[in-house]
């Protein structure tokens, strides 16, 4: 997620919004047993300043993080096992300083060593889901992913449930734990039954090209997946009201603390340039002003909950970065 702040600025450029999100890899396990069930990928969707409770979402993928170290120096012991040699410091090289390695890096590696002709060979060969190569890390229960990004005012939606094994019984058991969404268009259209699931678990009806940059003719460029814009407009009808209800938490936590470590958190994702106050800001109304969603309504905005929020920010002065309170 440490690409929204350029993403958002380079979007402006184009006269696009960014809608803050992250891909999060879980388990779904019906008792709860690490290492067994389906891998599910989770998408969660905020509003433009992120999670109301950040911290929840970070320790959250710090973890994920920990566990992708731990998951690619297992990948590389079972490669050699298979006597495909690949160094540790290879793969690192690959993915650049402070990012944690995963699939891909690791079939570029491969590639580059000369073991494989491209990524798509890496990953048909070793590195697919259950492959000879493959590894777990610290995926969290797919459930309980769901309930932190409802918790953190966020959407939550199933990213591809073409791949799992029992997609049914996940969806069901997703939903009842907050689920938002699913994804049923793809890049070869909408996935055959999976509409008719997202009916009758009343599920908001999604689709991407699940991109990840590894070549071949079984990956989509970005945007080729055809999303009717009725899904869009049911995506954004549904979250609104949610970011907006996140947006107040986040604005009341600045109300009680307005310190300049809370500024850099509810303007983490970065400060849009056509907004009034633009880079600096005066007082704490301003913050208001700077933090509410583009995608929110002007009825939205101007709620009682954000006026009571402005009142409260009246004597909070904002100068060369940092908060000073009057009164």
């Amino acid at each position: 997620m440490a690409g929204i702040p350029e993403a958002t600025e380079t979007a402006q450029k184009y006269g696009m919004r960014i809608i803050p999100g992250v891909e999060i890899s879980a388990i779904y396990s019906p008792r709860h047993e690490p290492g067994a069930g389906d891998l599910v990928h989770i998408l969660a969707y905020y509003g433009s300043s992120g999670p109301s409770r950040p911290e929840d979402l970070d320790n959250l993928l710090l973890n994920i993080r920990d566990g992708r170290y731990l998951r690619a120096k297992n990948m590389l012991l079972k490669l050699n096992k298979l006597k495909v040699p690949i160094k540790w410091e290879h793969v690192t090289k690959i993915a650049g300083d402070g990012v944690a390695p995963g699939r891909v890096h690791i079939a570029r590696a491969l590639v580059e060593a000369g073991h494989v002709e491209n990524l798509r060979e890496a990953f048909n060969r070793y590195l697919y889901d259950g492959g000879p190569a493959y590894a777990m890390g610290n995926e969290p229960f797919a459930e309980e992913v769901v309930q932190l990004i409802c918790h953190t005012g966020g959407i939550a939606a199933l990213a591809h449930p073409w791949a799992l094994k029992n997609p049914v019984t996940v969806i069901r058991s997703l939903k009842a734990a907050g689920l938002h969404a699913m994804e049923v268009y793809r890049s070869d259209g909408k996935a055959a039954g999976f509409g008719e699931l997202a009916d009758t678990y009343k599920l908001i009806k999604l689709g991407g090209s699940d991109y990840h940059g590894r070549g071949g003719h079984d990956e989509s460029e970005l945007g080729t997946v055809r999303l009717p814009l009725a899904s869009g407009y049911q995506f954004l009808k549904m979250a609104r009201p949610i970011w907006c209800n996140a947006m107040k938490d986040i604005l009341q936590s600045f109300a009680k603390d307005p310190s300049d470590a809370n500024i850099e958190k509810i303007t983490r994702f970065g400060i849009p340039k056509k907004s009034k106050v633009c880079h600096t800001v005066s007082c704490g109304k301003d913050i208001v002003d700077l933090c509410l969603s583009s995608w929110l309504t002007s009825d939205e905005k101007e709620e009682n909950e954000f006026q009571a929020i402005r009142l409260m920010l009246a004597d909070t002065v904002i100068g060369n970065g940092v908060v000073k309170v009057f009164g």
